[in-house]
């Protein structure tokens, strides 16, 4: 399971692992939930929108993002929720899945940056549109998300120079 097109899925130090995780989200005064999938380097792979959170909502996220990916990962790490657990026993995947108390960190963290678009858009209106939303949002931010810590100054220029250019390429392409 991996993310948008540009999400390397192997580089020479292996697989990386995917993360599963969900939200709260108040729309309309209805409480919703924010399905998410995250890499190990915390890049959004999927986002999906459910009214409930239950092993049907956590099985949809999951066939979505092994037919998306066409593979099966080696390890998926999700947290205590147990609808996690009987959607990978149904897929066949339940030897792959780990949870655990602070192994699904990183993609606790990613929601951060959907909690400072939805404070600033002063919510989202409908499910729909919060569906749309993220996942576009979750596409811009993993181009323009450099890991900044680990890199030096002269790379992070030329990462920020790469990704401005792919910008600008995607926005002008009809």
């Amino acid at each position: 399971m991996s993310g948008d097109a540009h999400v390397r899925i192997c580089e020479s130090l292996g697989v990386k692992f995917p993360r599963a995780t969900r939200l709260y989200l108040k729309i309309a005064g209805r409480m919703v939930y924010l399905w998410r999938a995250v890499d190990a380097e915390g890049e959004v792979l999927d986002v999906l929108v459910q009214s409930k959170r239950n092993k049907h909502a956590a099985l949809k996220l999951m066939r979505k993002l092994l037919k998306k990916y066409g593979f099966v990962p080696d390890r998926m790490i999700t947290d205590d929720l147990r609808s996690y657990g009987a959607a990978a026993l149904d897929l066949g995947i339940e030897s792959r899945h780990e949870c655990g108390r602070w192994k699904n960190n990183r993609a606790e963290n990613s929601h951060q940056p959907t909690r400072r678009r939805e404070r600033k858009m002063q919510r989202f209106k409908s499910p729909g549109s919060a569906q749309k939303f993220l996942s576009t949002h979750a596409a811009v931010y993993n181009t323009f998300n450099v890991e900044r810590h680990l890199t030096p100054a002269r790379t992070h220029r030329t990462l920020r120079v790469a990704a401005m250019n792919a910008w600008r390429e995607a926005a002008t392409a009809e």
